[in-house]
């Protein structure tokens, strides 16, 4: 196999979550500081006082949700189990490559990874953002971020957005079944897609993330064949002003009074388990469902690690080091076999 010389460094950003009970609050305020989340006229007064409202307001409210998954977000751990899935996967197709974690809000930050990367002595940057649909919240935010702290002088791709790739959405499936598979009757529970929810103001100014989610949600349901019924709900509302409905709670009492007694949750928008996941959904929206009088409840598990869900995030970086790449961006992990990834890589480097 043709291998090349030039060194490749992979970003992968997250949101971050605490690593303890103690960081709950300041990994908050960090949150609520992002102008990308909060911003209003003369923001730049009284954004930090707001932040450290809503921070102490919030952080006893979701103190428990992260006491019962264990006393902190996984999602370090797990992000960081997919870089270093990915640097396996993309030399297996000859590419030096480095991987790092940025986390927008808590430990590793963005600066950090900066740090990290500049030891490498790196001839190429890939950028990859970890939110397979696009929102000036998530994506924005966290290449925002970047550009405010790195200017050096090295060549920076972007992947800005992947919720229509293939591979990706075989990953999914390939969870969604694995949940339906816990069923009795795999098509007998309704399937409910829950994604985090967002201000209708930030969706009224042009952000794509509820149509990217839309769009998702009927790709996966045409991919996947399922004659299940299926709802869409959105989850993690902060707040008093309007954000996209109907919330996972409205959902699943809704559900309930149609004497729906079977249900499987998947997780839309994230690719990682997580405390909106494990504790929000695994955990606080399973009580309250069987409370409710659902009897069956079952939640798909994040890609965090799958195989399929590494080679979709390999097959997006090898797209963004060139145009070569661009004509076989949704190949399946089957069909683009290593002499032809090989081939593909050594024509971008060309």
């Amino acid at each position: 196999m043709r291998r090349t010389t030039r060194r490749v460094g992979v970003v992968l950003f997250q949101l971050g979550g605490p690593d303890s009970l103690a960081a709950i609050e300041p990994f908050l305020y960090n949150l609520f500081c992002d102008p990308d989340i909060i911003d209003f006229p003369f923001a730049r007064l009284g954004r930090k006082a707001l932040a450290k409202l809503i921070s102490t307001t919030r952080a006893r409210k979701v103190q428990h949700h992260y006491a019962v998954i264990g006393g902190g977000s996984p999602i370090r751990r797990f992000t960081e189990q997919q870089a270093q899935a990915l640097e396996v996967e993309l030399g297996r197709y000859g590419l030096d490559a480095r991987c790092f974690v940025a986390m927008r809000y808590w430990h590793p930050f963005t600066s950090e990874a900066i740090e990290q990367l500049r030891l490498e002595h790196l001839d190429e940057i890939v950028l990859l953002p970890l939110y397979p649909q696009h929102s000036s919240t998530t994506t924005g935010s966290s290449l925002n971020e970047w550009q405010r702290l790195f200017h050096d002088d090295i060549p920076v791709r972007i992947v800005e957005s992947f919720y229509q790739h293939p591979a990706y959405l075989d990953a999914l499936i390939e969870k969604i079944e694995e949940a339906l598979g816990r069923f009795p009757s795999p098509r007998s529970p309704e399937l409910v897609f829950s994604a985090h929810s967002l201000p209708v103001s930030v969706i009224a100014k042009g952000d794509t993330y509820q149509r990217h989610i839309e769009e998702t949600v009927q790709i996966l349901m045409e991919r996947g064949g399922w004659s299940n019924p299926h709802r869409l709900c959105y989850q993690s509302k902060v707040g008093a002003s309007k954000w996209l409905q109907p919330s996972l709670h409205q959902t699943l009492r809704e559900l309930a009074s149609k004497k729906v007694r079977e249900i499987c949750v998947v997780p839309v928008a994230f690719v990682s388990d997580h405390v909106e996941t494990l504790g929000e959904i695994n955990h606080e929206a399973r009580e309250e469902a069987y409370k409710l009088g659902i009897t069956h409840f079952e939640m798909s598990a994040g890609l965090n690690d799958s195989p399929k869900f590494i080679s979709a995030l390999g097959q997006l970086v090898l797209r963004a080091l060139g145009d070569a790449f661009h004509s076989y961006s949704y190949l399946s992990t089957d069909s683009m076999g290593s002499h032809l990834a090989a081939e593909l890589l050594a024509a971008a480097k060309d």
